[in-house]
């Protein structure tokens, strides 16, 4: 009887897929198109991605032809399957706004956004060229589950960049469930981010590339995590965040910043809660000072597994800075576990302090932080340590000093997109992804890296999303493992120009 019950559901969920399928549309916007006078086809397109979402139905799909697009696009329709919006050709469709965002996601559901070069047109007087927040429930987020959100909004394979006010990219305000997937972020403008994620719950930020292409003195870090307005909206802290498989590169900004920063207002609740942060490559091939490549400021329960931060960044503490503001509540249940620490210099963040260590952490701002099974490296120079703070060099007791044998990426040729060409010869942001992978994280045979993990502690897949093996190795890359199959298809489908 189960089984017969379990046929009969089987067969009606496919079925309910083939009248899905059947009944989705593909709707065309072109720059010579009409929303008063086109009717969504081929032969007769709309003019905006806005009129074309309005339109459509959960499981259609919009294609973009070139050209550039002035104006806000709105993502404004609740589906309850996703709609697809994507660029015919990768990176041809220009989205540009000279007064604010360019894209929005105030009161949408379920959209996936592909392709797209997205940037402020030059003058540009507003702030934030992508905004995702949520406008949709009663209080600026679910709370309890009740109200609908702004949910399921997907950024993948767009070149977002350029801002001449502000973030490149908010998400804040109670959104929920989005995920920012293989796109290229650089330059943003003034104390800012390429990505402020704030006061939301479960979003996932991975295979991207970050960098930025020019001095930007008084930028902020790439990725911010925190929770600015505390009790105002649903959310209490930035919630179920997980940054994984992304390469940042090429830092140019504020001395006091980096590439990844979780809390930041000083608020008088955790700042961030639940994070996790795995299998990214930050490279060191900046003459520009940071002050550290991780900042951690009135947070808890975070995880920090198996990355690789190579190279002279130069910082003034090189695996991390673990704060709280005089507001904050001390950081709580930190885990360092799997990590490689390398700056084949020699110099490991001794540019700016005398007396430096791996980690700038007053012994008071913190409660509980764990240093476990990490590779460390320094020139082959003495591995820095101050016992003045909370967490040091000698507090990991299944520590390996050796060189891992990577790549310096002093002299890497950036991939800056002129709007054409990426400068490293590479056609799609996944092609620039793995080229940095491959030359900056691949360990020479031999290394110290392979099979020197604690397997209790690694993900199950490495940043390429290649399976880690029973005896997985410190850092990003899995040594030998061939480029996951489920990750190539997903990004190579739509990723690659003609």
């Amino acid at each position: 009887m189960r089984c017969h019950l379990l046929m009969k559901c089987l067969l009606v969920g496919l079925l309910l897929l083939r009248v899905s399928a059947a009944n989705s549309a593909t709707w065309w916007v072109a720059t010579d198109g009409s929303d008063a006078t086109g009717d969504g086809s081929q032969g007769s397109p709309w003019a905006s991605i806005t009129h074309a979402v309005d339109q459509a139905s959960g499981g259609d799909e919009v294609i973009v032809r070139p050209g550039t697009y002035n104006g806000r696009q709105s993502l404004r329709v609740e589906f309850e399957t996703p709609v697809l919006v994507r660029s015919e050709i990768p990176y041809a469709a220009r989205l540009r706004h000279d007064s604010g965002a360019a894209l929005i996601a105030y009161t949408g559901r379920n959209v996936i956004v592909e392709g797209f070069d997205i940037a402020h047109a030059p003058n540009n007087t507003g702030a934030l060229v992508i905004q995702i927040q949520d406008l949709l429930g009663a209080e600026n987020g679910s709370g309890d589950g009740s109200d609908p959100v702004v949910s399921d909004i997907v950024l993948r394979n767009n070149i977002i960049h350029s801002s001449t006010n502000n973030d490149l990219l908010k998400i804040n305000n109670g959104a929920e469930r989005i995920r920012v997937e293989g796109n290229l972020f650089f330059n943003q403008s003034g104390s800012d981010e390429h990505i402020d994620i704030n006061s939301v719950i479960d979003v996932v930020v991975e295979d991207n590339v970050f960098m930025n292409t020019s001095a930007r003195p008084s930028t902020s870090s790439f990725v911010v995590i925190k929770d600015s307005n505390g009790s105002e909206d649903s959310v209490l802290g930035a919630q179920q965040i997980i940054v994984r498989r992304n390469v940042f590169l090429n830092w140019y900004g504020n001395g006091g910043q980096g590439f990844l920063r979780l809390g930041e207002d000083g608020t008088p609740n955790f700042e961030v809660i639940d994070a996790l942060i795995e299998n990214n490559l930050m490279l060191g091939n900046s003459p520009h000072l940071m002050r550290s490549p991780l900042t951690i400021q009135g947070s808890r329960d975070v995880v920090f597994r198996n990355n690789t931060l190579h190279g002279d960044m130069p910082s003034r503490s090189f695996a991390g800075r673990l704060i709280a503001g005089p507001d904050n509540p001390r950081n709580q249940n930190l885990l360092f576990i799997n990590n490689v620490y390398a700056d084949p210099t020699g110099s490991m963040g001794s540019e700016a302090f005398a007396g430096v260590d791996l980690f700038d952490a007053p012994a008071d701002q913190t409660d509980s932080a764990t240093l476990d099974r990490n590779l460390y490296y320094n020139g082959g120079l003495a591995i820095p340590v101050d016992a003045g703070q909370f967490l040091d060099f000698n507090d990991d007791a299944r520590a390996i000093v050796a060189d891992p044998g990577l790549a310096d990426p002093a002299a890497l040729v950036p991939p800056v997109w002129d709007g054409t060409d990426f400068a490293d010869g590479s056609n799609s942001i996944r092609g620039v992804f793995v080229r940095l992978v491959e030359r900056f994280a691949t360990p020479a045979d031999g290394s110290p890296l392979i099979d020197a993990a604690d397997p209790a502690a690694s993900p199950t897949e490495d940043i390429l999303g290649s399976p880690r093996d029973a005896a997985p190795d410190l850092g990003a890359l899995e040594w030998g493992a061939a480029e996951g199959l489920l990750f190539r298809d997903r990004f190579e489908a739509s990723a690659l120009r003609p």
